[in-house]
């Protein structure tokens, strides 16, 4: 079974920074966040297969990216009080076609 745990994207009624963001914000961006439930290592070997989505570092581009921040942007705060969740995917998502980004989510999550 696909498992995530907490989506973190302020389009989402559910989030604690909704009202903030549909007040400040004329669509809710591109970035979603989540907690994959397998853990550091589920989420790791489901970032690399992905296929349409590109593991990077970089968020800010047309194409649609994917990265482990504990591993990669937040990788230096791993020790401190303000490191990511090891769990934690964040995916920029950019302009190719819908279904073949979830079809490459779907098949990279259940590997």
């Amino acid at each position: 079974m696909i498992s995530w745990r907490p989506t973190y994207y302020p389009g989402l009624v559910t989030h604690p920074g909704h009202a903030v963001a549909e007040r400040q914000m004329r669509g809710f961006g591109g970035i979603v966040s989540f907690l994959h439930a397998g853990g550091e290592a589920a989420a790791l070997a489901m970032v690399e297969r992905t296929e349409v989505f590109t593991l990077a570092e970089s968020l800010g581009a047309v194409e649609s990216l994917i990265e482990h921040p504990g591993r990669m942007t937040h990788a230096v705060l791993a020790q401190s009080p303000l490191a990511v969740d090891p769990a934690l995917v964040r995916l920029s998502v950019g302009i190719e076609n819908i279904d073949d980004l979830l079809a490459d989510l779907d098949r990279a999550l259940r590997g």
